[in-house]
């Protein structure tokens, strides 16, 4: 008991002399003269140390609204008209009401079948018999407040009708905390509170040795304290930040590009046709001011020109169109991370290497739980002479298992205007099933012998996005970017 006694923090000694086998916190707040707050925490410090036990009941009180209270002296609406309609019919415009407790009335005394609207409104029978009653809603108005579980049968249905109309009831939601102490707390009640405890050892009580003789307060390591939130990263920016170093350690170099693209880089330097569909406005934005930027390289855009053309020095036929370096030049957010790795073609690279970059991309489409129009996409390429299509898929297999953390990957032949041949990878999440993930392919001739690349070179476009999907256990793609502090704090293992 001492080691208890000893324990005790001020609060709670201020507290404790107040307790009794039963009392309200109301109660206990008022004669300690604390505020709620500090009265609330040293309560819950001496539940902690099973002094005592807090029981909360709810109820909830059915209460007058401010126009309950008006009708209670005025009488309803539908009251007033049905009075006004004892003496002669009306017509809408003679009704002695507001405009909107006219409607109300009306309406209300036409579900009790008490009136008749014809050129005028008139009353029924059964509106003549409901003059020497009192509505159900009457009644209810007159002897609230009242607990809900406490309605009668008729109560309850004047109680359905009232609480569609404003302001005429309301609920309240009352708690009541009841302190009751335990048979250690009726134990400590008569203990002795009344000498000193040391809080703090400061140093001028170790200079003056004031502390000797005296007795400290004893602080209990495994009482409840308020969590506290270190400063960490975005969980999204965390994932992509681990990403981004796993790819460094495995010998990949990371690529940069302007976020504003021309058309050339986007898509003609893929040797995607300037014809295509996906380069309409259906699939991507562009620039409304400036529209054009300029194509800087003379000798890598008449060798792209050739190609679109007639094929180049690949062996293709090409397109088989004029190419129009005016539309090349359109300005736009790049629709694909594919355009960084184009730019690194022209640039040049080493033989062998691998590139890789996570960049922000932009396509019109429907917001969903997988689909975003601003999202990330972990683009890259890798270039060897002993690489083949079979080499592809084990590393796009690796992406989805050690990346996402994907137990079931499935791969599906595609089309795409860069890749031949192309693959797309799917991996079937927990609440979704299977969602892509992504395209992949060997960079045709067309592209890479055109920029004087004379070995193979596998690329591949993956939603970033989705692949933290998988990761952090979400089922939203919309979540990534959340403001939901609760999620946002929890810690997890990427």
């Amino acid at each position: 008991m001492q080691d208890l006694v000893r324990s005790l923090h001020p609060l709670e000694r201020k507290v404790i002399p107040f307790l009794k086998n039963s009392i309200l916190f109301e109660e206990l707040l008022e004669k300690t003269k604390l505020q709620e707050a500090e009265c609330m925490r040293a309560v819950q410090w001496l539940e902690n140390k099973e002094v005592l036990k807090i029981k909360t009941d709810i109820k909830e009180e059915i209460i007058l609204g401010s126009l309950g209270k008006k009708y209670l002296e005025e009488k309803l609406p539908e009251r007033r008209l049905l009075e006004q309609l004892k003496k002669k019919k009306l017509s809408l415009q003679e009704i002695q009401l507001e405009e909107g407790e006219k409607n109300i009335a009306i309406g209300e005394l036409k579900k009790k079948a008490a009136i008749s609207m014809g050129k005028d409104i008139e009353l029924t029978e059964q509106g003549r018999k409901l003059l020497e009653k009192e509505f159900l809603e009457e009644k209810l108005l007159k002897v609230l407040p009242k607990e809900t579980k406490d309605l009668t049968e008729e109560e309850k249905l004047a109680f359905e009708n009232l609480k569609k109309r404003k302001e005429i009831i309301q609920i309240e939601v009352i708690k009541t905390k009841t302190i009751i102490l335990t048979d250690l707390g009726k134990k400590l009640i008569k203990e002795k509170l009344d000498f000193d405890l040391i809080e703090t050892l400061t140093p001028d009580m170790l200079r003056q040795e004031s502390w000797k003789g005296k007795q400290f307060r004893k602080y209990d390591v495994k009482i409840n304290v308020p969590k506290t939130y270190g400063g960490r990263r975005q969980p999204y920016m965390e994932f992509l930040n681990k990403i981004k170093l796993q790819l460094v350690q495995l010998g990949f170099k990371e690529m940069n590009g302007p976020l504003i693209e021309t058309e050339f880089y986007n898509f003609d330097v893929l040797f995607q046709p300037q014809d295509h569909p996906a380069r309409t406005w259906t699939d991507t934005y562009h620039l409304k001011h400036p529209t054009h930027g300029k194509l800087l390289n003379d000798l890598v855009v008449n060798r792209v020109k050739i190609a679109h053309e007639e094929g180049g020095r690949t062996g293709s036929t090409g397109w088989g169109y004029k190419w129009d370096s005016e539309i090349a030049m359109q300005l736009m957010p790049r629709a694909h991370a594919t355009a960084v790795s184009a730019r690194q073609m022209v640039k040049g690279i080493e033989i062998p290497s691998k590139y890789f970059t996570i960049s922000r991309v932009y396509r019109p489409d429907v917001l969903d739980a997988t689909h975003l129009i601003e999202f990330n996409q972990l683009d890259g390429f890798v270039t060897d002479p002993s690489i083949s299509f079979r080499t592809l898929l084990g590393m796009l297999k690796l992406f989805a298992t050690e990346i996402a953390g994907a137990e079931e990957v499935k791969f599906f032949a595609d089309y795409y205007p860069f890749t031949e041949p192309s693959v797309q990878i799917s991996a079937k999440h927990p609440q979704l099933g299977w969602v892509e993930l992504g395209g992949a392919g060997i960079f045709r001739p067309e592209i890479t012998q055109t920029l004087n690349i004379d070995t193979p070179v596998m690329a591949w476009g993956l939603g970033i996005d989705r692949l933290a999907m998988f990761k952090l256990g979400i089922k939203d793609i919309r979540y990534l970017f959340s403001q939901d502090l609760k999620w946002l704090r929890e810690p997890r293992v990427i």
